[in-house]
């Protein structure tokens, strides 16, 4: 937004007020029992259980093709007899299911650390492939809370972000996500998870609640007059932004009221740096120090250490250094900072904090999983998320907590909003999920996974998004040791091939080598290709092994540009190491592109 003239300083815009509101095994030889239960400590406590907090009574064992216990029962057997004779357990083939993995049996007597230490086995053998627990399946209730129908966000399969699957792992217990935004106003829908916060506004004219900063975080709300915020500026009604987010990322749950929170055993702690017409860089900063158990002059310290910063908020301009150093302070203290990429519709290289480093940038998908026509786009962006766009109705938009009033605060309510204000909580929210099904996972291991886990866009994107729309369930697996993939290791080639018009294809090739076992279930492939009619592109990826996998067919009706995305293949039936190929065809005639490069993330 435009600075006050009465002002004379440079404010930090709400995204809600302006654009916003479009309205993340060692090997050993182990030969004791006693050796065994080391190995055992490091075997993840989900591969363990076959439901939260029970030992799990059976394994599942897959075997690496060619290996006699894949082959033979009696050699599978013998395998499980010997796994069980050097742990001191009673370990039994069952039967071969029908994928040719086999099922062990440990008994109903087993520790959990019993039981890691069988896993811990079977991992440390070159000849398995994997082996999980065999985990007890219930029948999947939806949440109870009211209006969990209309959050299309979290559990719609076509733009939805899976959500419910990650449930049954991990609610974000453990972990305080700092929403550094307005402040918050009392939602019964969120008081349970509300934790103490602070206030950072300094400046009386933009707190609007009579005094500078204190330990009281509550929203007095934003609302402003014609021409205040700058000239020609229209008035707007209190937007209540931070309660918004907070209920996205942690409204309580199956309480048989209002909206489902994405980490709901999370608690949240609302930092006040919003107000009139936004909020200063130096407030901000100070906030982000603060929430990520910094030090700040005149403040005291912060009881509720954020391990995720929430910033739905934005301003144009580079990321200043000032700004830079506060966020990479926080990321040093182990806090992940996701922010919101920007709803102008341009490049978030123009437009801060998106456009900071060690940060993850968050663009705004609509219903149908395209990018939101008002989202900021662009290299710098690493994730896509639900965002919402109301233009195309209502329900089109991110419902979450909210407040009647249009100036003070008045009752509790419930609203649609979308932007990429919306957007950045439901990563928030998967971070916080992640934190606590792994709370080792550095910040950049959890920006890898969710950006590993990721799928591709089911709807179009012009400029750039990111590694695709997050998978939450797939993305908890991946970091609990269930599925999924916590690799970031790239292969890349970037030597351009022109692609004929109307012509054969043309292929592309990458070496993978130093990789063991399959390529996961979630294989990056990672596409820039320039073409004036993309709808004309056929692309494949190509195994090793000859089999293609479909990654775009071609499309009459898609007349944009150029293909510059991620997409996700489950490529688990692979031998990774070998030579891969990108087949790219054009099917029609009067338009001419070029693969620039490509890439494969395992």
């Amino acid at each position: 937004m435009r600075t006050s003239p009465a002002l004379r300083r440079k404010l930090i815009s709400v995204a809600a007020t302006s654009a916003a509101l479009l309205t993340a095994a060692s090997t050993a030889s182990a030969v004791t029992a006693q050796e065994t239960v080391s190995q055992g400590s490091a075997v993840p406590a989900a591969q363990t259980e076959a439901a939260p907090g029970t030992p799990a009574e059976r394994l599942i064992v897959g075997y690496k093709s060619g290996t006699a216990e894949a082959r033979s029962n009696p050699a599978a057997e013998a395998d499980a007899a010997a796994k069980g004779e050097k742990t001191g357990e009673d370990v039994d083939f069952q039967r071969r299911l029908g994928t040719g993995a086999a099922l062990v049996d440990l008994g109903d007597d087993l520790t959990k650390a019993d039981v890691a230490d069988v896993v811990a086995q079977y991992r440390a053998d070159p000849q398995v492939a994997y082996v999980v627990p065999d985990r007890l399946n219930k029948p999947k209730a939806d949440p109870n809370d009211t209006e969990y129908t209309k959050q299309w966000d979290l559990f719609e399969s076509t733009a939805g972000m899976n959500v419910p699957g990650a449930w049954a792992t991990s609610t974000g217990t453990g972990v305080t996500v700092a929403v550094i935004d307005t402040g918050y106003v009392a939602h019964t829908d969120l008081a349970a998870n509300i934790v103490g916060g602070y206030d950072f506004i300094a400046d009386t004219a933009v707190s609007v609640d009579g005094d500078g900063r204190d330990s009281n975080p509550a929203d007095p709300g934003d609302y402003y007059a014609a021409n205040e915020c700058g000239s020609g500026i229209p008035a707007g009604n209190s937007s209540w932004h931070g309660t918004h987010v907070a209920g996205t990322i942690a409204a309580v749950t199956n309480n048989n009221k209002g909206v489902a929170g994405i980490a709901y055993g999370a608690k949240i702690s609302p930092v006040r740096v919003l107000g009139k017409c936004g909020g200063y860089d130096s407030d901000i900063i100070d906030a982000i120090t603060w929430a990520s158990g910094g030090t700040v002059s005149g403040v005291p310290a912060n009881s509720n250490v954020a391990k995720v910063i929430n910033m739905s908020l934005g301003g144009d301009g580079a990321c200043t250094s000032a700004t830079q150093s506060a966020i990479t302070a926080a990321v040093n203290r182990g806090t992940t900072v996701v922010v919101a990429a920007g709803n102008e519709s341009d490049n978030v290289a123009n437009h801060s904090p998106g456009n900071c480093a060690n940060v993850i940038s968050v663009a705004a998908t609509n219903r149908t999983g395209a990018k939101a026509s008002y989202s900021n786009y662009g290299s710098l962006v690493d994730i896509s998320a639900p965002g919402g766009q109301t233009s195309t109705g209502t329900a089109n938009g991110i419902l979450s907590t909210l407040n009647s009033g249009t100036k003070t605060p008045s009752s509790e309510s419930y609203a649609y909003y979308q932007g990429t204000s919306m957007a950045t909580p439901h990563i928030a929210g998967l971070v916080a999920l992640v934190k606590s099904a792994n709370s080792a996972l550095t910040p950049a291991q959890i920006e890898t996974a969710i950006k590993n886990n990721a799928r591709a866009l089911p709807g179009a994107c012009s400029g750039g998004c990111g590694a695709g729309l997050a998978d939450a369930a797939r993305t908890v697996q991946a970091v609990s040791g269930s599925g999924g993939s916590t690799g970031g290791t790239t292969f890349t080639n970037t030597t351009a091939v022109p692609i004929p018009d109307n012509g054969s294809a043309v292929e592309s090739s990458i070496a993978v080598s130093g990789r063991s076992g399959n390529a996961p279930t979630a294989l990056k492939v990672g596409v820039d290709i320039t073409h004036t009619y993309r709808g004309d592109l056929v692309i494949d990826l190509v195994a090793p092994d000859g089999t293609a996998y479909r990654l775009k067919a071609a499309s009459s009706s898609d007349s944009a540009d150029n293909v510059s995305t991620t997409y996700s293949v489950d490529a688990s039936g692979e031998t990774a190491n070998g030579t891969w190929k990108l087949r790219v065809q054009d099917t029609a005639a009067q338009d001419t592109g070029k693969l620039n490069s490509w890439q494969l993330t395992f």
